[in-house]
């Protein structure tokens, strides 16, 4: 499943690529075709992401055939999931093909396409709707206006493994797997830990670097978390095989200390650590 970072790209991307423009929607597999229709012809005004959450704000059309539009402003949400994915392109879009749920295309100088397949989520909302999804999600690191003190007393006031909160989007929105082992491990807190025990101190530690690395990521388009001494090739861009501490990594050494890195179930996904730095 995409990471938050990956969803605040999209959200930069389909903006580059459609913001301010008039879009035809259409939903070739046809499971959408009653939101496409009221999003056809609409103005994108902007997207937006909030943790794996992505919308599109489209403006209001004043009038049909004369008559207004109750309709004023909706939002559409689209949440990934496991086997969602977006393309797009610059030109005229390809001839579409199976379960394409969702293709927004603005013409024009400057054709360009964007196409939906396999989503969790794809729905029109208004805006008290979405706000009562923002309600039930956690603080999202790559958010300005995000409080990472919400997310802490959350945190503090459960005896669950801080590795299983991390993954508990009600608690910090847009933390999946890669970025719950790494940011565990290059803080040294053992992802088994109950919430309670972690201390002010090293949360404001940990959200600081996940600003930062889920930042990065947003540039990059890739999860890179280890420090240039800890690569084995020290210069230039990171290879995947050196870009993780422990994700993904079962049994090899640990980077800093050789031990075997740990794996095991937690919170429906695996989880990866280091005994010793993570103690």
């Amino acid at each position: 499943m995409p990471e938050g970072h990956s969803i605040h790209r999209l959200a930069r991307r389909h903006a580059t690529l459609l913001a301010g423009r008039t879009v035809s929607a259409s939903s070739p597999q046809g499971r959408f075709a009653g939101g496409a229709a009221r999003l056809d012809g609409r103005r994108l005004v902007e997207t937006d992401a909030w943790g794996k959450h992505l919308f599109h704000r489209y403006a209001s059309r004043d009038t049909v055939d004369g008559d207004p539009l109750l309709d004023a402003e909706p939002w559409l949400h689209v949440h990934l999931g496991l086997f969602g994915r977006w393309r797009d392109g610059h030109g005229d879009p390809p001839d579409p093909r199976g379960a394409l749920r969702l293709r927004l295309v603005a013409g024009g100088p400057g054709p360009a396409w964007t196409d939906l397949r396999g989503p969790t989520a794809c729905e029109l909302m208004a805006d008290a709707e979405r706000d009562l999804l923002l309600a039930r999600l956690g603080p999202d690191p790559l958010r300005p206006d995000a409080d990472p003190a919400s997310a802490l007393a959350r945190i503090t006031r459960s005896r669950r493994a801080v590795g299983a909160l991390l993954m508990d989007q009600s608690v910090v929105a847009g933390i999946g797997n890669v970025y719950r082992a790494e940011v565990l491990y290059r803080h040294g807190v053992d992802p088994h830990r109950p919430g309670r025990d972690l201390d002010v101190v090293e949360w404001a530690a940990m959200w600081d670097d996940l600003v930062v690395l889920m930042g990065a990521g947003v540039r990059a388009g890739r999860i890179v978390t280890t420090e240039p001494d800890d690569r084995a090739r020290l210069h230039g861009r990171p290879r995947r095989a050196d870009a993780h501490y422990v994700y993904g990594r079962a049994g090899l050494p640990c980077r800093r200390c050789g031990t075997p890195v740990h794996r095991e179930e937690m919170a429906a996904r695996t989880v990866y650590w280091c005994a010793v730095c993570q103690a």
